[in-house]
């Protein structure tokens, strides 16, 4: 719409609510969105609305009023050359996301409304901010325990039962919308374009996400070690070990990243500065039996096994 030069005058481009449990990748398809429109995941101007608990924290969104303690001293963290900032020249469309929406708090809401409806906010100075060319993105994880009970039920004849997919996908949604409404108003839910429930990710998916971590690793450090770099090898058999301790149906991916560095970056780290690892060299991350950690040791070529 907005390309078609059809999307409403004196609104932002797009209003989305993504809503699902922890760990689904909500946050991530912003960065990922950023990369697609202008080339790098870090063009997203993002609120964590975890600072904007307490109600005099807003004043840092806006700035200080003339009159009030720190008004010349006071940076608003929503500006128009912020905004502007996170666009570029392939697309003059901003995103500006608000994280956790729920956490902040409720006159956060309120100011959004004024947003939301016709991309405008005042500052502080008496400045106004233009949000037409922006495309706005909450994240919510309100509901995300009921949705867990849904999922997994822990009493009764439904864990027998597998539900089809899309009454899956409807009931999420269903429960989502019904906690969206019980915290938030019905002239703010108004304003969102579209809400998006996240659904928990698969064993497929998250199968994938590891494979995209361990394949970010090995460019790492092909760039940070230049000519002493040196090829990992995580088969099939550390992927799943991997898996196990890093994922949960309660947090996601969230862990993942963590188990990674924990089990498999650290010790790589410990042998690179010992200098015990040749340029070149095959390192395999093999699972030690019974003592829940990884081996790093060098193959040669003729003994490398493929991959489970």
């Amino acid at each position: 719409m907005h390309r078609a030069m059809l999307a409403p005058e004196g609104r932002p481009a797009g209003v989305f609510l993504l809503l699902g449990p922890t760990g689904t990748g909500k946050t991530k398809t912003v960065e990922a969105l950023a990369e697609v429109l202008h080339g790098s995941p870090k063009k997203v101007l993002k609120i964590d609305c975890g600072e904007f608990q307490m109600e005099h924290e807003v004043a840092k969104l806006l700035g200080a009023p003339p009159g009030y303690l720190g008004h010349r001293e006071t940076q608003p963290l929503l500006t128009q050359q912020k905004v502007n900032g996170v666009s570029s020249e392939s697309c003059d469309l901003s995103i500006v996301l608000f994280d956790e929406i729920e956490k902040a708090a409720a006159s956060v809401a309120r100011l959004l409304l004024g947003v939301l409806d016709k991309a405008i906010l005042r500052l502080g100075d008496n400045s106004t901010v233009n949000f037409e060319k922006t495309m706005i993105f909450l994240t919510s994880n309100l509901g995300a325990r009921a949705m867990n009970r849904e999922l997994n039920p822990d009493f009764g004849f439904e864990p027998l039962v597998a539900a089809p997919g899309a009454d899956k996908a409807a009931k999420l949604h269903s429960i989502g919308m019904t906690a969206l409404r019980r915290n938030f108003s019905p002239e703010f839910m108004n304003r969102i374009d579209s809400v998006v429930t996240y659904l928990p990710l698969s064993q497929e998916a998250l199968a994938a996400i590891l494979d995209r971590h361990v394949q970010e690793l090995q460019e790492h450090l092909d760039k940070r070690l230049g000519s002493n770099t040196f090829r990992l090898e995580v088969p099939g058999r550390t992927r799943r070990f991997l898996l196990e301790r890093g994922t949960s149906s309660e947090y996601g991916a969230r862990e993942l990243k963590r188990t990674i560095q924990r089990q498999l970056i650290q010790p790589l780290a410990s042998l690179i500065a010992a200098g015990e690892i040749a340029p070149g060299a095959r390192i395999r991350a093999d699972v030690v039996p019974r003592k829940d950690k990884l081996q790093m040791r060098e193959i040669a070529d003729d003994s490398l096994a493929p991959a489970c």
